[in-house]
């Protein structure tokens, strides 16, 4: 079961699944969570090649965390506000 943390395609391939989740069900949640597993994926082709598995995981964690809050201050609508669309394509 370590291994399963521990190798990098799994990584990608999860950010991968986790990428298309998010355009399927939108809400920045799935594209937080793969924006963090592709960072840990690239990373362990090169300095987390040798972690522990927990430590993997906590990294995942918080990446994910900050990757899902940058998303939402960046393209989330403030507070209170609603789309509205006042005009119609076809008009």
């Amino acid at each position: 079961m370590t291994e399963f943390f521990t190798t990098w395609w799994i990584w990608l391939a999860a950010a991968l699944v986790l990428g298309i989740a998010e355009m399927l069900i939108p809400g920045f949640i799935f594209l937080g969570f793969a924006i963090g597993a592709a960072i840990v994926g690239i990373a362990m082709i090169g300095p987390l090649a040798l972690a522990k598995p927990s430590l993997i995981l906590l990294i995942f964690a918080v990446l994910s965390l900050i990757a899902w809050l940058l998303l939402r201050r960046f393209f989330a609508l403030p507070k209170g506000q609603v789309k509205t669309f006042d005009h119609d394509i076809n008009d």
